[in-house]
């Protein structure tokens, strides 16, 4: 008999079921491809948004810390242009014909303090040439003099619980370095000594002279105090010592210390 017909049959109910399965299977891939597809692109706009958010945190908290450093720094401002401009006041007040040389030369070195103070509290990395320029002729022993005698000794006079003593080598180099940069970087390692001191009366030994071996100024401000914190004798990683770093201080209370 012929069995052709059933063979055809067979072959072409094969034939489409493999048309069938073929077609299921491109159907699978298409669809795996397209579920891929989108959780991938569902992946990415998360971690896009993420991002987004995780960038949008920081630039918040960078904000809330400028914000709050120059807060702080507006406050040590403040109090550094109040202590002079309460000099200016009594100098003005004391003003008459016979002393109005030597008050027009301590108010303008006073006022030419406060807008440098000012200017450094605006500015927190200012223009290298405001620091250190061939315009600036700074004698370090009439700045370190006029420190002492127009800022610490008009309080000391209404108290003997220390004592600044100077020791300056005469005839000292120039140097080219704003000399309100000077005083910035000066008072507040006097003011240091006489906070953290601990004794009465306190001796704090300022001197100057000239290295020849290092071709320098070297100016040295000692005390019989305590001494410094060894911590604060640390270096960072630029080679910083802790003790010239603005927001360091060693006070417990310190949301508002380490600043001046």
């Amino acid at each position: 008999p012929d069995f052709s017909f059933i063979q055809k049959e067979i072959f072409s109910s094969y034939e489409e079921t493999s048309i069938l399965f073929s077609a299921l299977f491109l159907l699978g891939l298409i669809t795996m491809y397209y579920i891929s597809s989108y959780t991938v692109k569902e992946r990415d706009e998360a971690q896009d948004l993420l991002l987004k958010e995780h960038e949008r945190n920081i630039k918040q908290e960078y904000d809330h810390e400028k914000e709050s450093l120059f807060t702080k720094r507006i406050y040590h401002t403040h109090n550094k242009a109040e202590k002079v401009m309460g000099f200016i006041k009594e100098d003005l007040r004391m003003l008459s014909k016979d002393n109005i040389e030597e008050i027009k030369y301590r108010v303008s070195k006073y006022s030419n303090f406060i807008s440098r103070v000012i200017y450094d509290m605006k500015w927190y990395d200012p223009p290298i040439q405001t620091i250190r320029n061939s315009a600036f002729r700074t004698d370090i022993n009439e700045v370190l003099r006029f420190i002492v005698e127009n800022l610490f000794n008009r309080i000391s006079i209404k108290t003997n619980f220390y004592e600044i003593i100077l020791d300056l080598k005469p005839d000292l180099p120039l140097i080219n370095i704003n000399e309100f940069v000077v005083w910035e970087v000066i008072e507040p390692l006097i003011q240091n000594s006489l906070d953290h001191g601990g004794v009465v009366p306190l001796h704090v030994n300022v001197a100057t002279y000239y290295s020849e071996e290092k071709k320098s100024i070297i100016c040295e401000i000692s005390d019989n105090g305590k001494g410094i914190s060894p911590e604060m004798l640390e270096m960072d990683v630029n080679g910083i010592k802790k003790l010239f770093q603005e927001n360091v201080t060693t006070k417990n209370q310190k949301n508002s210390s380490g600043y001046g």
